[in-house]
C-alpha cells in the first residue's frame, strides 16, 4: 500500500483539528461541517502548488472556515478571556506560520493551539 500524498496528508490534518474545534465549541453541525470540507478544497490547488507551505495549511484552513462562518452565521470561536466589551472572535497566529495558535488580539492572549479549544 503506499503512503498518502504529503499534500492530503497535510489537508486531512487541517481538516481534523478545524473540525475538532468546531466540535468544543459545539458547532460541528451539518452545514458547518460542509464550509470546512470547502475550505479543504479550497487549500488543495494551493498546497499542491506550495508544497514548501503544507505546515501553513491547518492555519489557513481555520481561517477559511472562520471567513466563511462570520458571513453566514457569526464570529467564531468567540474569546473566553474577554469578560467585558463586545464579544469578539479569537484571531489564527500566525496568519502564515507553522504551528497556528488561536489568539486574543485585545488582550494579546494566546488561547490554543488550532485543533486545540475546549
Amino acid at each position: 500500500m503506499s503512503r498518502p500524498d504529503p499534500v492530503e496528508r497535510a489537508l486531512h490534518a487541517a481538516r481534523a483539528l478545524v473540525l475538532a474545534d468546531l466540535a468544543a465549541r459545539d458547532v460541528a453541525e451539518a452545514e458547518i461541517v460542509s464550509l470546512v470540507e470547502d475550505a479543504v478544497a479550497g487549500r488543495r490547488w494551493w498546497a499542491a502548488q506550495w508544497p514548501e507551505g503544507l505546515a501553513y495549511v491547518a492555519g489557513l484552513v481555520a481561517q477559511d472556515v472562520q471567513d466563511a462562518l462570520l458571513e453566514r452565521y457569526g464570529r467564531w470561536p468567540l474569546c473566553p478571556v474577554c469578560a467585558s466589551g463586545d464579544p469578539h472572535a479569537l484571531d489564527v497566529e500566525p496568519e502564515l506560520g507553522p504551528d497556528p495558535h488561536w489568539v486574543c488580539g485585545r488582550a494579546g492572549v494566546v488561547v490554543a493551539p488550532v485543533g486545540g479549544l475546549t
